[in-house]
């Protein structure tokens, strides 16, 4: 891979138009299956999962490879000034807009601690985005639609440059720079407009995400959590979970 500043001079060199004839060429529109929002399995209404509560139901001894699994939660990168503005949208404390990333955190005695370099959307006792919201018949929502961070607001798609996201796993289709990622939108008709909205949110995202990348690796200096402490590094600097400064 070149280097995170070559790759971002790449990014902001982007041409838009070109995003938005890729995009255009796979095709989508969202159907609002909010699987994109929730965590990979079922949850109950007590908040167990759905193979936990077929154990149950089936009488099963609970000591299969699914039962014993926990679902994996929704995982949204969230920028810093994200979370600042979702904070600012709904006043809500930074817990509940934002998590430490799990990835790289150790399970402790305590729960999980250690050193993680993203922040993630927070999400409920479901591992669903904390944001996200269904109908009576089961249409999703996001509660925070128009505030809603890059990596939602591009999704299912990404650009094929060296330190940038592939949300959900490889991709499923490609055009250009362009990545499709699964999600059964794609391959639905789309507007221009709406191609062209999405390929400069998608622009922006991949600048974006090569900025942070350089931003945490220039302020990153070590630090030794003790046992139970979470360190999140970001562009801003060593945090806490409650996102303040680590010092």
């Amino acid at each position: 891979m070149d280097s995170l500043e070559t790759e971002l001079e790449r990014a902001r060199a982007l041409d838009e138009s070109e995003l938005a004839d890729a995009i255009e060429a796979i095709g989508f529109e969202c159907t609002r299956c909010g699987a994109c929002c929730k965590a990979e399995s079922a949850c109950g209404e007590d908040g167990e999962s759905a193979d936990e509560t077929a154990g149950v139901v089936d009488g099963g001894s609970g000591t299969d490879e699914s039962a014993q699994s926990d679902p994996e939660p929704h995982t949204a990168t969230v920028f810093p000034d994200e979370i600042r503005q979702l904070q600012a949208a709904g006043e809500y404390d930074f817990r509940d807009v934002a998590r430490p990333m799990p990835y790289g955190l150790a399970d402790g005695p305590d729960g999980p601690e250690g050193e993680t370099f993203e922040w993630a959307l927070q999400t409920d006792d479901c591992g669903d985005c904390t944001f996200y919201a269904e109908d009576d018949d089961g249409m999703g929502a996001c509660t925070v639609h128009g505030d809603r961070p890059l990596i939602c607001r591009t999704y299912p798609f990404s650009v094929a440059l060296g330190g940038t996201s592939q949300p959900m796993g490889e991709a499923v289709d490609e055009e250009g720079m362009v990545r499709a990622h699964e999600c059964e939108g794609l391959g639905r008709d789309i507007s221009s407009a709406e191609a062209e909205e999405l390929a400069a949110a998608l622009k922006e995202r991949a600048v974006r995400e090569l900025e942070e990348a350089i931003g945490v690796r220039d302020t990153y200096r070590p630090v030794d959590p003790s046992s139970g402490q979470v360190v999140v590094h970001d562009s801003e600097g060593a945090k806490r979970p409650d996102g303040s400064p680590y010092e």
